[in-house]
């Protein structure tokens, strides 16, 4: 179904009103510069067809008017020569000739003023195409210009998605290193601990073992004097 019913409403349409209101802006657009050429096509066809009628009956109307002419000529020469009978018959092919002359004159008329409604009709269409065209190329633009900020919101919005998470990987890594420091320092100190703990035992092991060592000497050394003094 077409936007237009005839080319009076496309004359008369206002462009804005009907892409302000459609769902579908630059598809009615489309849809109103297609209407708009199409009938383009068909008023300068027709305007080409009234011109070739117009440039025939103008040259019709030119036959009969030099026909209207010289008949009117013939009846004055056949009066002149006292042949009314020639007179009478010229002047009725006069008539004949000059009735021709009013029919083409009105039907030029009638072309001439279809060609001028026509050339006017073209105008005032070619305007409503370029306003068309215009309103759908500004359709295009703030499209495109809709589209190339929504890009760059959502490429915005993935920079800081990605730098969110990327604080959030670097911060998890130092945790990580931290927690890896504590572990290491505690695995450290445990060593340090049980090392001194060790050397405390050893020490202790050796003090008794050298008591030991020294009682039974000491032991020894008694026995030896007792037998000694015996």
């Amino acid at each position: 179904m077409g936007v237009f019913s005839r080319m009076g409403d496309i004359i008369n349409s206002n462009i804005n009103s009907m892409l302000e209101s459609a769902e579908d802006p630059q598809k009615i657009a489309r849809l109103i510069i297609s209407e708009m050429e199409d009938t383009l096509v068909e008023v300068r066809t027709a305007a080409a067809r009234a011109i070739a009628d117009k440039k025939d009956v103008a040259r019709r109307l030119n036959r009969f008017r030099s026909a209207e002419a010289e008949w009117a000529e013939k009846a004055e020469l056949a009066v002149g020569k006292g042949r009314e009978d020639l007179a009478r018959g010229a002047l009725q092919a006069k008539s004949k000739a000059a009735s021709m002359v009013e029919a083409l004159e009105n039907e030029l008329a009638i072309i001439n003023e279809a060609i001028d409604k026509a050339e006017s009709d073209m105008a005032k269409l070619q305007d409503k195409l370029d306003e068309a065209k215009a309103k759908h190329k500004a359709l295009l633009i703030r499209s495109s210009t809709a589209k190339t900020r929504l890009k760059v919101r959502e490429t915005v919005a993935d920079h800081k998605i990605e730098d969110a998470l990327s604080r959030y990987a670097a911060l998890e890594r130092k945790v990580d290193e931290l927690e890896a420091q504590a572990d290491a320092f505690d695995l450290n100190q445990g060593k340090s601990l049980e090392s001194q703990f060790a050397e405390l035992e050893g020490e202790e092991s050796i003090e008794k073992e050298l008591a030991a060592l020294k009682a039974k000497m000491n032991k020894a050394g008694a026995k030896a004097k007792a037998k000694a003094k015996a």
